[in-house]
């Protein structure tokens, strides 16, 4: 079992910097996947980026050039750096790993993720 704590959320102006951490505890030798999820109110949860172990990145349309998936192994912590903020980017960004290699009909997909935070509220205005 995995369990995730996120932190770095907050309330920022547009064209600001936030840098979100997400810090894994318990069995984490057989983390496949790590992702970063954004969920607006009355929206559907949306993948931001994902990384997995053999350091494949992806980042959605809506956020590359402004967004950075990284992550520490030594600390077991990834975190997702995100600059230039717009409006849209206001949601609660929750981080996801998966407990190995799965696949579900995509690389890293949500229904991929075992394990799942609380979230960090992001709002941006």
């Amino acid at each position: 079992h995995v369990q995730l704590v996120e932190s770095g959320g907050g309330s920022v102006q547009v064209g600001g910097s936030l840098k979100l951490s997400c810090a894994a505890s318990g069995d984490t030798d057989g983390v496949y996947c790590m992702g970063w999820f954004r969920q607006r109110p009355g929206e559907e949860r949306e993948r931001v980026a994902a990384l997995d172990s053999d350091g494949t990145i992806n980042y959605a349309d809506s956020v590359k050039g402004r967004i950075t998936i990284s992550e520490d192994n030594a600390k077991n912590i990834f975190y997702l750096e995100m600059n230039n903020l717009e409006p849209e980017d206001t949601a609660m960004y929750i981080c996801a790993v998966s407990g190995g290699y799965k696949w579900t009909g995509g690389w890293c997909t949500e229904f991929a993720m075992d394990y799942w935070g609380s979230g960090t509220q992001v709002t941006v205005s």
